[in-house]
C-alpha cells in the first residue's frame, strides 16, 4: 500500500477494505501503521492474556489479545463509514457480549493493557490513555518492559486513578472480582 496523504480522513470502512498486511489504528481520522512486535513484547502480552484467560474460562467476560479492533466512540446506529477513531490494545477485556461483533468491540471494553515499546510509549501514555478515559474503559494497564512496572488506572468520576507495581508485586484486577495477577511471572528475567 502507499504512504497516505495526511490531509486526507479515513474511517474504519477504509481499514476493513485495505488489503494488506500492515496492521492499523485511526485517530481521528489519520492513520497510524503498527510496528511488529518484539519478542519480549510478546512474552509480556502473553503472560498476562494467558492468566486473564485461564481465569475467564466459563465466565462471561471474554478476553482477545491483539490484533483486535476496538472502535471506541462508535454508537448503536453508526456504520462504519462514521468510525473514526480505531485501536488496537494488545488485551481486551469485554464483558458484554453485545458490544462485540465479527469486526471487534463497539465501545468501551472494560479492561485494556497496552504493553509499551520505544515506538508506542509516547502514544500509549498520551494520545491511548486520553482516549479510553474518554470512552470510559474503567481500568487501563500500562505494561513497561525497560522498567519491568505496570501501571494501573481505575477510572473514578471521569478520571484515572494511578497506582504502580513491580516485577514482584501481584495486582488485583478491579473489573473481574477475584484475579489477581502475578507480575513474577509477566516479566522476563534480565
Amino acid at each position: 500500500m502507499a504512504p497516505l496523504p495526511d490531509e486526507i480522513r479515513y474511517t474504519f470502512a477504509d481499514l476493513l477494505e485495505w488489503d494488506d498486511d500492515v496492521r492499523y489504528e485511526l485517530y481521528d481520522g489519520h492513520p497510524a501503521a503498527l510496528a511488529a512486535l518484539s519478542n519480549t513484547h510478546q512474552l509480556i502480552s502473553g503472560e498476562l492474556f494467558r492468566q486473564i484467560a485461564n481465569y475467564l474460562v466459563g465466565k462471561r467476560c471474554k478476553v482477545y489479545p491483539a490484533p483486535f479492533d476496538v472502535r471506541l466512540f462508535e454508537e448503536k446506529d453508526d456504520r462504519p463509514e462514521d468510525v473514526s477513531v480505531v485501536v488496537q490494545p494488545d488485551i481486551s477485556v469485554v464483558c458484554d457480549p453485545s458490544k462485540t461483533d465479527g469486526h471487534g468491540c463497539k465501545g468501551a471494553p472494560d479492561l485494556v493493557i497496552e504493553v509499551t515499546s520505544p515506538s508506542t510509549v509516547r502514544s500509549d501514555k498520551l494520545l491511548k490513555f486520553d482516549l479510553y478515559r474518554r470512552a470510559g474503559v474503567k481500568e487501563y494497564w500500562i505494561a513497561d518492559p525497560a522498567d519491568q512496572v505496570v501501571s494501573v488506572y481505575t477510572l473514578e468520576s471521569g478520571h484515572y486513578l494511578a497506582a504502580t507495581y513491580g516485577a514482584g508485586d501481584s495486582v488485583r484486577v478491579s473489573v473481574l472480582d477475584g484475579l489477581t495477577v502475578d507480575l513474577s511471572t509477566v516479566f522476563p528475567e534480565t
